[in-house]
């Protein structure tokens, strides 16, 4: 029960209701002068310490040890008498047994302050708040090291405001330093402090970039490849919506183009109106009474966009019955309702007419396939076809052969795809892809073409190595629930502490 005790002598255990109490003394062996190293028996005065141990049974335990004040046999020694200690077990100054010292510390490196003091009163060794934080604090940092292949990333410590960043072991994941912020001056003087990396992986950030180029010129730095999937992501989707106006018809030819379509074109032609007659983008904006930023996303169009929206609709009564009145209404256009709500009711129908009536006034009973959207296009696109369910499957090959546009955007994304995983030779690969993208008609793509080339040296090194930032994202994710914990409330050097001890 006491074995944490065996390095000193029990004398006597006491039972005193909510606390158990340790009676014990030191060993009588030679102890070593702290100072001049010579060991002595001779003994100067004793003295009583009182430290807590782990609870046992739910109940605190307190012992109460006696210690020995020693007198150094050297004469002129600057330590004349000095007290024993007991490494291993009660250092100077403790007031706490190192196993029970190891326990709380680690409940404050994952609870800190005010959930930590909590459950320390649950555990029966109660501490404030202030000395969880200073438990934390005192905790020792694991030794820095360099590694061979860094993360590096960037997270809010206010977000849009401030910003911090995180520097790990790309292989391991394990935390090697945190900066205050992410600026290329910080970056650049850390890395040449610390040399040594041969790889950096990192984000498409231009500063982080920078600060590679300028502290560690030796150093091949590696482009993520999910932030590269991200950014091709984004401008497929803008793609689809540019051609919206040929996919959509394709689905549903009989639908017409809604409000939002026609209030957009009505603006396009407005402000292409103005600019024809010679009006700034500001003056536009004021006489449209519309945001100057809108104002230029119009201009910059070479013709309205006509992105149309699929409905929502609820499943209703009269889904079961779709086939039967559509089949009904292709032989008689002008067959009465109540025609059609007398036979759908012979056939099993319990809904009402006014139901019939709305369902076929939005057209849900000529549709062949439902209008889809342009996220949902974009997200069959970008979906392993191996993945994709045989309805999905046959509406990517219906939308995509609408428009050849859509046909190669489709065959580029899966090529763009297929580069993602690390080999050998893709780099050479990525140069065909990219001549073959702006070879094509899909300004949106290329535009993305063109930030591959300015940071190509990193997208090579991301598609032809293992290494990827996915490890400090991970980081950055546990960094974000421990800023929840703490509210916003802790400084930098706190926060710090806590990410690199985890």
């Amino acid at each position: 029960m006491f074995s944490g005790l065996s390095a000193l002598v029990v004398e006597g255990v006491t039972d005193e209701g909510e606390a158990i109490r340790v009676s014990a003394r030191t060993r009588d062996d030679p102890v070593p002068c702290p100072v001049c190293g010579h060991s002595t028996g001779q003994v100067h005065a004793f003295h009583e310490r009182l430290v807590a141990d782990v609870p046992v049974d739910g109940r605190r335990v307190v012992a109460s040890v006696r210690v020995r004040r020693m007198a150094c046999p050297v004469l002129g020694c600057p330590r004349q008498t000095f007290r024993e200690q007991v490494p291993g077990l009660i250092e100077r100054y403790k007031r706490r047994t190192n196993r029970l010292a190891d326990q709380l510390g680690s409940v404050v490196n994952e609870l800190a302050g005010w959930a930590g003091a909590r459950l320390s009163r649950v555990l029966a060794c109660a501490i404030s708040r202030s000395t969880a934080l200073r438990m934390l604090m005192r905790r020792a940092l694991p030794p820095l090291r360099v590694p061979r292949v860094l993360g590096i990333d960037d997270f809010a410590l206010k977000r849009r405001h401030r910003y911090a960043t995180v520097i790990i072991d790309a292989e391991t994941g394990e935390r090697i330093d945190v900066l205050p912020d992410r600026t290329a001056e910080t970056v650049a003087a850390w890395l040449r402090e610390h040399p040594g990396a041969e790889y950096v992986c990192r984000d498409g950030s231009g500063s982080y970039g920078e600060a590679i180029r300028q502290a560690l010129p030796t150093a091949v730095q590696v482009s993520d490849r999910w932030h590269l999937w991200s950014n091709l992501c984004g401008k497929v989707l803008a793609e689809v919506r540019s051609h919206a106006a040929c996919w959509a018809t394709a689905v549903n030819p009989a639908r017409p183009g809604g409000v939002r379509e026609q209030t957009t074109r009505e603006r396009w032609q407005r402000v292409h109106h103005l600019l024809g007659q010679g009006v700034g983008l500001l003056e536009c904006a004021r006489r449209l009474d519309v945001a100057l930023n809108t104002v230029k996303r119009y201009a910059r169009m070479k013709e309205p966009t006509a992105e149309r929206r699929a409905p929502r609709c609820k499943p209703t009564l009269v889904d079961p019955y779709r086939d039967h009145l559509r089949r009904r209404r292709a032989e008689g256009p002008a067959v009465p309702v109540t025609h059609l709500l007398r036979e759908i009711k012979e056939l099993g129908y319990t809904g009402s007419a006014n139901l019939l009536v709305r369902y076929l006034t939005q057209g849900r009973a000529e549709g062949d396939k439902p209008v889809t959207t342009p996220q949902r296009f974009a997200g069959l696109l970008l979906t392993r076809p191996e993945n994709l369910r045989d309805k999905d499957s046959v509406l990517l090959g219906e939308l995509t052969s609408s428009c050849p546009e859509m046909t190669e955007l489709a065959r580029l994304t899966g090529e763009f795809a297929r580069l993602l995983a690390p080999a050998e030779g893709n780099d050479a690969k990525l140069t065909d892809w990219i001549a073959s993208v702006r070879s094509a008609d899909l300004p949106h793509l290329r535009s993305f073409t063109n930030g591959l080339e300015l940071d190509r040296a990193a997208v090579d090194a991301g598609l032809a190595t293992p290494y990827h930032n996915g490890r400090t994202e991970g980081v950055n994710t546990r960094t974000k629930r421990i800023m929840r914990q703490m509210h916003g409330q802790a400084g930098f050097p706190l926060l710090r502490h806590r990410i690199l001890l985890q």
